[in-house]
C-alpha cells in the first residue's frame, strides 16, 4: 500500500456513499492493512511504521481499533443502502501483519465474521516475513481460519537481501513454507527482480530456491525505485545504479519460462499458480487480488487503507495515531474519496482486466479499440486464438509492454 494518499475530494465525517448502479451485486471482499514493520526496507513506499515512528501509539492497541473500524464499517453500509454481503476474501497485508500476535489477527478474523460473515470455502490470507511466524503462529493461524500465508522471500540470494534491507535467513524459507504446508495452508511466495547488482545468475538461484519449496503460488515483481525512499536517494546520488530494462526484461522471461516448466501456469502478469491435473490456475491463485483485478468491492481496515464499494473509492489517514484518534471517537478514518464516473470506470477496466488472462472481453472496447486488436495480433503482443473466442489475452511479449498495449487501447 503506497505512503502517498491520492488528491480528492474531503470524506465525509459520516462516511456514508451513494450506491451506484447495480451496488452489492459484485463479490465483497475485507483488506486489513497492518503498518507495522521491525525495520524498514530502504525500496518500500507503503504506508509502515518501526517502533520509533509510532508516536506514542500502541501496536498492542492496534486489533481493537480495526474491530471497531469493522463494526462501523457495517453501520455505514446499512446506512447507505448498499446490501449486506458475506465476505468472499480477506487479505492482511502491510507492513508485516505477523508482528502481531497470532491472535490479534485471529480476532480482527472473528470480528469480520461476526459482522458480515465469511463464505465457506472463502480464501483468508496473511502476509508473513520467513522470520516473524513460528510453529505456534501458524497453528493459531490455521484453527483462527486463515487459509493462506504470502511469505516475502524476494531473494534467496545473501547480497540481494541486503540490498533490499531484508533481515530474514533465506535458509529459513523452506523451513517455513513446510511449516504452512503442515497445518493446510496454501503458501504463496513474493520474489522481486531486477534489484542494482543483480545479475540474472543470481534471480536464477532465486527461482531455483522458491521452486524447491513447491510453493501453490509465485509472484515476481520488478522493482520500482520510488523517489522518497532511500534507495531513491541512493540511486540519485549514484550509489546504487539503477534497474537496467533490459535485463529486467530477460529476468521475466527467465522467470516465465522456468515456472511454466516447473508446472505453474501465469493468471496475471506478475503472477504464477500451480497447475492442477485439468490445466487450470484457479485453485491456487489468489482470488484476494484477483477481485481488485476485475472490480469487485472490498472494505480497506487500517491506516492508509483503501477501499471502492458501490462506486465510490476512499483511503484513510495514514498515521496510526491518527487513525486510532478517529476510530475511538467514532468518526470516519477516511481522509479523501472518489466518485467514479463511466469514463474512469471503463479506463480502469482495461487497465487491469488486461492483465488478467482471459479476463477482458474485446466486447468491452469501445468501437476504435476493437479495430486495434487485429494490429496487436500482428506484432504478437495479444493471442490471435483468445481474440478469436472474444477474449484479451497478452503474449509473453505482450505480457513484457504490457502499459504499451493498455495505452493502445484506451487511446
Amino acid at each position: 500500500m503506497p505512503s502517498a494518499l491520492p488528491i480528492a475530494d474531503p470524506a465525509p465525517a459520516d462516511g456514508l456513499v451513494t450506491p451506484g448502479p447495480g451496488a452489492g451485486e459484485v463479490p465483497f471482499g475485507v483488506y486489513v492493512h497492518v503498518p507495522f514493520c521491525r525495520v524498514r526496507c530502504g525500496y518500500c513506499d507503503f504506508n509502515t511504521y518501526t517502533a520509533s515512528e509510532l508516536r506514542g501509539v500502541r501496536r498492542d492497541d492496534y486489533a481493537g481499533h480495526a474491530v471497531q473500524e469493522i463494526r462501523w464499517a457495517a453501520e455505514v453500509l446499512d446506512r447507505s443502502g448498499v446490501p449486506r454481503r458475506p465476505v468472499s476474501t480477506v487479505f492482511f497485508g502491510g507492513g508485516t501483519p505477523t508482528m502481531l500476535p497470532a491472535d490479534d489477527l485471529v480476532m480482527i478474523l472473528r470480528a469480520i465474521d461476526d459482522t458480515w460473515g465469511i463464505q465457506p470455502g472463502a480464501e483468508v490470507t496473511t502476509e508473513a516475513n520467513p522470520d516473524s511466524v513460528d510453529a505456534e503462529s501458524v497453528a493459531t493461524l490455521q484453527r483462527g481460519g486463515f487459509t493462506r500465508i504470502s511469505y516475502g522471500m524476494q531473494s534467496a540470494v545473501p547480497h540481494v537481501l541486503a540490498t533490499l534491507d531484508r533481515t530474514h535467513d533465506p535458509e529459513r524459507v523452506p523451513l517455513v513454507v513446510d511449516l504452512a504446508k503442515e497445518h493446510g495452508l496454501d503458501v504463496s511466495l513474493d520474489l522481486i527482480y531486477s534489484t542494482p547488482g543483480e545479475s540474472l545468475d543470481d534471480w536464477r538461484r532465486s527461482l531455483d530456491a522458491a521452486l524447491a519449496s513447491a510453493p501453490d503460488h509465485v509472484s515476481a515483481y520488478s522493482l520500482i525505485v520510488e523517489e522518497g525512499t532511500a534507495m531513491g536517494r541512493m540511486v540519485a546520488r549514484g550509489e546504487l545504479p539503477a534497474p537496467d530494462d533490459d535485463l529486467a526484461a530477460d529476468m521475466y522471461e527467465l522467470a516465465d519460462r522456468t515456472l511454466s516448466d516447473a508446472g505453474y501456469g501465469w493468471y496475471e502478469v506478475s503472477n504464477w499458480a500451480r497447475l492442477e491435473a485439468q490445466g487450470g490456475t484457479a485453485e491456487h491463485a489468489s482470488r484476494h487480488n484477483l477481485s481488485y483485478w476485475k472490480g469487485h468491492d472490498w472494505w480497506g481496515v487500517g491506516p492508509g487503507a483503501h477501499s471502492a464499494v458501490a462506486g465510490t473509492r476512499w483511503w484513510n489517514v495514514k498515521h496510526p495515531a491518527a487513525y486510532a484518534n478517529r476510530v475511538l471517537a467514532g468518526a470516519s478514518p477516511a481522509a479523501g474519496r472518489e466518485t467514479l464516473d463511466d469514463e474512469t470506470r471503463y479506463v480502469e477496466r482495461v487497465l487491469l482486466a488486461a492483465r488478467v488472462r482471459g479476463e477482458l472481453a474485446t466486447a468491452e472496447l469501445g468501437q476504435e479499440a476493437r479495430g486495434r486488436v487485429a494490429g496487436l495480433i500482428a506484432r504478437g503482443l495479444v493471442d490471435g486464438s483468445a481474440a478469436v473466442r472474444g477474449r484479451i489475452e497478452l503474449t509473453l511479449q505482450g505480457r513484457l509492454l504490457a502499459d504499451a498495449v493498455v495505452r493502445e487501447l484506451l487511446d
